[in-house]
C-alpha cells in the first residue's frame, strides 16, 4: 500500500510531554482485533482521551481545540512496550505524518517508517524548546524537511538535523512501502533474472 509522499511538512504541533508512552497507551490491546489499517485513529490514546462513559476528557491534548496539526511531539522513550504495528497504524490513521521525540523504541520507529509516519529523533534540549514554544503559542509551526534531514522551530529559527535509514528515506520521499519499492524495480529485477544463469 502506497502512502503520501513526504518531502517538507510545515505544521503546528500536538504536544504530549509524557515520557515512556508505550504502545498499549497509544492503542489499547482490546482494539487490536481488526486486520485492516482503518479506524484505529478513533481509538488513538483511547484511555487518555475518553472516560468510561465514552465522554471526552477535556484536559487531554487531543480534545483541546487549540492544538492541531500533523506533527505529534512526545516525551522521551515514545513507543516502548509491545511490538504491535497497530500503534503506528493508529498514529497514521488519526492524521499525524510525523512524530517527534528525544528517543524512540526501535520497533515502533520501524513500524512508523513502514506506514508513512516519519519519526524524528531530536536532542532533549531541542524537544524542550518545541514544548516551550507551543506552550507560548499553540499555533507555532515546526518544519520537517526530509530531503535535508532537518527540523526547524519556525518562530525562533532553531534547527537540528536528524538521522534516517537511507532506504526508508527514499521510500518516504516517493510514497513507497516495501512492496511498492520492489514493483518500481520490476524492469531491473526482470533484466537481472533473464541475464543470470541458473
Amino acid at each position: 500500500m502506497a502512502y503520501d509522499k513526504f518531502n517538507i511538512l510545515k505544521s503546528s504541533v500536538v504536544p504530549l510531554p509524557i515520557e515512556n508512552v508505550d504502545t498499549d497507551q497509544i492503542i489499547p490491546a482490546r482494539f487490536l482485533k481488526a486486520t485492516e489499517r482503518k479506524g484505529f485513529g478513533d481509538n488513538l490514546f483511547r484511555d487518555w482521551r475518553y472516560n468510561a462513559d465514552n465522554s471526552p476528557k477535556k484536559d487531554f491534548v487531543l480534545n483541546q481545540d487549540k492544538y492541531s496539526g500533523k506533527i505529534l511531539v512526545g516525551g522521551k522513550n515514545f513507543g516502548s512496550g509491545s511490538s504491535r504495528e497497530h500503534a503506528a497504524w493508529a498514529v497514521y490513521d488519526y492524521g499525524f505524518r510525523c512524530v517527534v521525540s528525544s528517543f524512540f523504541a526501535d520497533i515502533f520507529r520501524n513500524n512508523c517508517l513502514n506506514v508513512g509516519v516519519l519519526p524524528v529523533q531530536v536532542s532533549p534540549e531541542f524537544l524542550e524548546k518545541i514544548f516551550a514554544e507551543t506552550e507560548k503559542d499553540a499555533d507555532s509551526q515546526v518544519e520537517v524537511n526530509l530531503q535535508e534531514q532537518t527540523i526547524t522551530i519556525v518562530n525562533i529559527g532553531d534547527k537540528e538535523s536528524f538521522d534516517i535509514n537511507a532506504y526508508k528515506k527514499e521510500n518516504m520521499l516517493n510514497g513507497f512501502d516495501d512492496i511498492d519499492y520492489l514493483l518500481n524495480m520490476k524492469e531491473e529485477i526482470t533484466a537481472f533474472a533473464e541475464n543470470t544463469p541458473l
